[in-house]
């Protein structure tokens, strides 16, 4: 079984209200939320990968000022690369909002983009929960959204190491 598998049977099973007594809707509600959850993390996980493959082809192409200004494209390209993901993010809690028992932010009934996007950012950076917090099933695309940003800003910081380590040295400056 794969782990989009185990994924959809565990959000499914924590619908379960008895032994073996299910509402229908729950189970859709479920179903819908993991599935955006699947979307968005295929999608934000290419997006980053294709982008720093760029970032690292392309780089060294530059000749504007100093070697070191190299450096500056690389934050510029992978700062780009998380609000677009912040994005995806936001779009998700947004269809996630729309479905019935799918869930919502801190009760608001029609959270307003810009919310989704603080909201989204703050989880995506796991700064934490103050004034927003996910209620319902919406609460598992939030925490993944926190494990997948804290795995992409971490490699995001490895690469841009490793632009540093190639254009900022003794030699670059």
């Amino acid at each position: 079984m794969t782990g989009s598998g185990i994924a959809v049977l565990a959000a499914m099973a924590s619908n379960v209200q008895e032994i073996g007594a299910a509402t229908p809707g729950h189970w859709l509600s479920s179903l819908a939320v993991v599935t955006t959850t699947i979307g968005v993390i295929i999608a934000s996980v290419l997006l980053h990968y294709e982008g720093l493959t760029l970032l690292q082809r392309n780089l060294g192409e530059i000749h504007l000022g100093p070697r070191r200004m190299k450096v500056l494209f690389g934050i510029i390209g992978v700062l780009v690369m998380h609000a677009i993901e912040i994005t995806f993010f936001a779009v998700g809690y947004a269809i996630v909002h729309k479905v019935h028992d799918g869930g919502s932010i801190s009760g608001m009934p029609h959270p307003p983009f810009l919310d989704l996007m603080y909201f989204s950012a703050t989880t995506y950076t796991t700064v934490g929960y103050g004034d927003l917090a996910p209620v319902g099933p919406l609460r598992f695309l939030a925490a993944v959204e926190s494990l997948a940003g804290f795995v992409l800003v971490s490699w995001s910081a490895s690469f841009t190491y490793l632009v540093m380590e190639r254009f900022w040295g003794r030699r670059a400056l």
